[in-house]
């Protein structure tokens, strides 16, 4: 007869521990909210542009493995009515010898891109640190920084001025005062490796520059003032201070831009080299060879195909990088 008041009161016990837990669950999520609620309110505009902008449109990827019609003038209709295909648009970018050759050129003109950007961003950045003169330095920063907001129609035309065969300055100056032949830019491939890394390293490197600047700043200077007393000179200060405090920062840009390595800039590859066919073998990337045939075939599905390609590889590369990076140095990891 007592086991029965007994297991009554463990029963109340219990509901009321949970009652209890209940109610502290419940005042630290109003607590939360009421703590971080505005918060979320002020991304909120920010969140709803990038899921509109960035993940909505994610959904058209399945057009890469459809085959679209255009009978009808709504897409979805038109998405609607297209057959599936499977994996025949991504055979398209390997049907031929000239998807290896134009993968090829697209990997190495990124990997000198990356390299080249490295090197000379923070080349500028520590000679730019290095600057006493206020004025001067933002004077050079600003005329650094200008080809990069330029498009790249303007600097094609600018490219032009100095390589064209008849009146270029390259041949009708440089060329010329050096007793060299002059040489035919636009049909002789084997230059356009060396020239189309000087011409995005031109653009780009303003940019790369600034962003390594503004960490060089952020740099305490009682680091640069103990290595001083220690007889430390600017070389030394530089390799054993400035470059391992901003290898975050240069880790990074490195990752981000491997994520892009299969993505060629379409303005450099199409624009600079005026689309010369005579060029094609050292010039022709992944990116404009879809857009051409996209202008013959029409095929958007192809398209979609590429870039989905392009995005799973860039994907890949940049967990691949990433998890290499962790390895070395866990706290110069991107995520």
């Amino acid at each position: 007869m007592e086991q029965a008041p007994q297991a009554a009161r463990a029963a109340d016990k219990s509901a009321l521990k949970a009652g209890k837990a209940q109610a502290k669950a419940k005042t630290l999520n109003q607590g939360y909210w009421q703590k971080y609620g505005v918060f979320y309110l002020m991304m909120a505009p920010a969140l709803i542009v990038l899921i509109v902008n960035n993940y909505i449109p994610m959904a058209g990827a399945l057009i890469a493995f459809k085959q679209m019609t255009y009978a009808s003038p709504s897409f979805f209709q038109n998405f609607a009515d297209s057959p599936w295909v499977g994996w025949d648009n991504f055979k398209y970018l390997f049907a031929n010898s000239i998807a290896w050759d134009i993968t090829r050129n697209t990997i190495l003109y990124n990997a000198v891109f990356i390299l080249l950007n490295l090197i000379f961003g923070v080349g500028m950045a520590l000679m730019l640190n290095v600057m006493r003169n206020r004025f001067l330095s933002k004077l050079h920063q600003t005329i650094l920084f200008l080809p990069y907001f330029m498009s790249w129609i303007i600097l094609s035309y600018l490219v032009y001025a100095f390589l064209n065969p008849e009146i270029g300055i390259m041949n009708k100056f440089v060329l010329s005062w050096f007793g060299a032949q002059p040489v035919d830019w636009y049909s002789d491939p084997k230059w356009w490796p060396l020239v189309l890394p000087i011409v995005n390293t031109w653009k780009g490197i303003g940019y790369y520059a600034v962003i390594y600047l503004a960490a060089i700043v952020g740099i305490d200077n009682e680091y640069y003032e103990a290595a001083h007393m220690d007889g430390a000179t600017k070389w030394r200060q530089i390799w054993t201070i400035t470059i391992p405090l901003i290898r975050p920062v240069i880790t990074i840009m490195t990752l981000l831009q491997i994520g892009r390595i299969f993505y060629a800039d379409f303005g450099l590859f199409f624009q600079v080299t005026r689309n010369a066919g005579a060029l094609y073998d050292k010039t022709l990337v992944i990116d404009t060879y879809v857009y051409q045939g996209f202008l013959v075939s029409g095929d958007i599905g192809m398209s979609s195909a590429a870039g989905l390609y392009q995005a799973l590889v860039g994907f890949v590369l940049v967990l691949g990088a990433n998890m290499v990076v962790r390895r070395i140095s866990k706290d110069d990891a991107l995520f």
